[in-house]
């Protein structure tokens, strides 16, 4: 069973972080992986930086920026990534954009998600139908989950249709905008998670845009299966630096 289904699985409400790869420095890639998980979080998105990421706020785009004149890329990320499943077993997701994935070639990418120990994707820009028709079948030859995406503003129909193609959660994003502009969630978003949780989808769901502390991390699940934090967790160690990450983790879900 894929590490995701395996995570989702579990009783207790998730928490996944996103990061840049790349980012604050070359070479972090790595040990904001191992810090986070040793800190307790379930799941993390590696962000694979883009020059045009059009889904993402200020944050997470400087961060892309800052990544990119580093020297990431793909093949860069997969070395970093080589040797990480002899340290780290929680589910690892690469969040990016088609275009470098494209430039890579797509089943090339996917072989060598697979070999380094990567769990999943979420590709904002490809389109579901693009998937189901075209690459939903190299997608599984490889062992990845496809992680899409649904906002306030999509149909029931569509809904109903990603969850259909879906095999491991859907990415409910939390208002029609990009990450990192939202501070707290007001009636609209708990309507709407609660529309969403009222379909009884055959897929869980975890919400991301605008969680940023544990009131949102406590608001974001309360219908979901869990929540997603970037741009505040960008912000916290372009501050702080990545030794603190500790605390932040235990500001959005404290210990027991």
């Amino acid at each position: 069973m894929n590490r995701i289904n395996q995570k989702l699985n579990e009783s207790h409400k998730l928490l996944s972080i996103y990061f840049t790869a790349g980012y604050p420095n070359t070479n972090d890639t790595v040990t904001i992986i191992e810090r986070l998980e040793k800190n307790g979080v379930d799941m993390l998105e590696i962000g694979l930086p883009f020059s045009d990421p059009l889904a993402d706020g200020p944050t997470i785009q400087a961060s892309s920026t800052e990544a990119l004149k580093n020297g990431m890329t793909s093949e860069l990320l997969f070395e970093q990534l080589k040797d990480i499943r002899k340290t780290v077993s929680i589910p690892l997701i690469i969040m990016g954009y088609f275009n470098p994935m494209l430039q890579y070639g797509v089943e090339a990418f996917c072989e060598k998600c697979q070999e380094v120990g990567i769990d999943g994707l979420i590709i904002p820009d490809l389109p579901v139908d693009v998937y189901h028709s075209e690459y939903k079948s190299t997608f599984e030859k490889y062992g990845l989950i496809n992680v899409l995406l649904i906002t306030p503003q999509t149909s029931e129909e569509r809904i109903r249709y990603i969850d259909s193609v879906s095999n491991g959660f859907i990415y409910m994003v939390s208002s029609a905008s990009v990450t990192g502009s939202n501070s707290g969630f007001g009636n609209t978003q708990t309507d709407y998670f609660k529309r969403i949780a009222d379909m009884k989808l055959e897929n869980p769901q975890i919400v991301g845009f605008g969680i940023s502390d544990n009131e949102t991390f406590t608001q974001a699940t309360a219908y979901g299966k869990g929540a997603i934090i970037g741009s505040a967790f960008i912000k916290h160690i372009t501050t702080n630096g990545i030794e603190t990450i500790d605390k932040f983790i235990t500001s959005i879900r404290p210990k027991s």
